[in-house]
């Protein structure tokens, strides 16, 4: 496909890239995995926002710690040891639930130690593409093309977790995760890269003030970093909800589930193939102003949906603004960030993008515990359209800032 080409010719890329899509469909294999295990468990819709709490709240906390570490240290050899270490977290999983010895408070207890991890891992894998696609233009289409990775995943991982669910287990989901790193530590450790991270004399405390800082002057970057963080604070806890609506709501099993999940990965990987064949990034500046309204509208229609082949086709739309959203920032961002910053900016994209959901998840968890599950997502599109209105204005002419950045 012509869209692939530009990051694709730089080899160091194109391991990454192979890497990361095996990797992703293992790592959305386990996310179904957990929340269809805990809530067969529990039968708790309270409980599925905790799983989703403790697998993202580290991120929130620690992101800024890992952005910084991201600028003052080798990325190469960082994400070799974070991917090693989610790949011993998916092994622990799989060996007690297929043991028989699983309980809540491990699944708990495993999702925060992931969130752990990913606090150090998303920045760094963020921030480690700009080592392996030098070119600006070719730079935008390799951050483009690592979304379309996780949202092939995304499609494919829940259906497969699915299919392994119902002729299996849940630990089988966990086992392949594991397995599926030790390709990703492979093909990290072909890549060849020169990075010397920049001497420095600033504590670690004020090196994340500093990026705090630099984040806090630029307009677009604050703003961009807002929308942001509404669209997952307030929307994206309708995939954290979901094994409600299948089993509640459409008295189905684990292969609706992943019907489900399918559904609103097909709208992210379609989104993701729309962005990633832009020819310039400049567009996106449009773009990212109108997504956040589009999944609003598509998650407040699926909120009292009672209709399966009705609830597809608005979860696919809802998944495709989600990923418009989130994945145009984010190449927005690194197209306008000074590159010693870029670590720690991307630390800032993860909490806005992953470290805000499970406050989202926690907060939907116990609304939709107290008012309803549907009425909970139904506020959720409402605020967003609410936030997302002021927020899009103070972006002011984006795209010809970002013209004036590719300069």
């Amino acid at each position: 496909m012509k869209f692939m080409d530009r990051a694709l010719r730089h080899r160091n890329f194109r391991l990454y890239f192979s890497g990361q899509m095996v990797s992703y469909i293992g790592t959305w294999m386990q996310q179904v995995a957990m929340g269809w295990l805990a809530y067969k468990l529990t039968s708790s819709v309270l409980l599925l926002g905790l799983i989703g709490f403790a697998s993202q709240i580290p991120i929130l906390i620690f992101s800024p710690l890992g952005g910084l570490l991201s600028d003052r240290f080798n990325r190469h050899r960082l994400i070799i040891v974070t991917q090693s270490l989610s790949m011993v977290q998916a092994l622990i999983l799989a060996a007690l639930t297929l043991s028989g010895l699983i309980q809540v408070w491990h699944l708990v207890v495993m999702a925060v130690l992931l969130g752990i991890i990913n606090a150090v891992d998303v920045p760094v894998r963020q921030s480690f593409v700009s080592l392996l696609v030098k070119n600006k233009e070719d730079l935008a289409n390799g951050i483009l093309l690592n979304s379309f990775a996780m949202n092939s995943a995304r499609f494919l991982g829940p259906a497969l977790a699915g299919i392994l669910m119902s002729v299996s287990s849940e630990g089988m989901c966990f086992l392949v995760n594991g397995l599926s790193y030790i390709v990703v530590v492979f093909a990290l450790s072909k890549i060849r890269t020169s990075h010397q991270p920049p001497k420095h004399n600033q504590s670690f405390l004020h090196g994340i003030k500093d990026g705090f800082s630099y984040a806090a002057q630029s307009r677009p970057i604050r703003s961009l970093l807002g929308l942001v963080a509404t669209v997952s604070f307030m929307l994206t806890p309708y995939i954290v909800l979901m094994p409600f609506y299948a089993k509640e709501v459409f008295h189905g099993n684990a292969q609706t589930l992943s019907m489900l999940m399918g559904s609103s990965g097909l709208g992210a990987l379609i989104g993701a193939i729309f962005l990633v064949s832009r020819k310039s990034v400049v567009p996106l500046g449009k773009l990212v102003t109108k997504a956040p309204y589009l999944a609003a509208c598509a998650v407040m229609g699926f909120a009292f949906n009672q209709v399966l082949w009705i609830s597809m086709p608005l979860l696919t739309v809802a998944g495709f603004g989600v990923l418009l959203t989130a994945a145009s920032s984010n190449t927005i961002i690194q197209t306008l960030v000074h590159d010693h910053y870029r670590g720690r900016i991307m630390s800032f994209f993860s909490m806005a993008f992953l470290g805000m959901a499970p406050l989202g998840s926690l907060v939907a968890g116990s609304l939709g515990h107290a008012i309803g599950v549907p009425a909970t997502l139904f506020a959720g599109g409402l605020l967003t359209l609410l936030i997302a209105s002021m927020l899009t204005r103070q972006l002011g002419d984006l795209p010809e800032q970002i013209q004036a950045a590719r300069k």
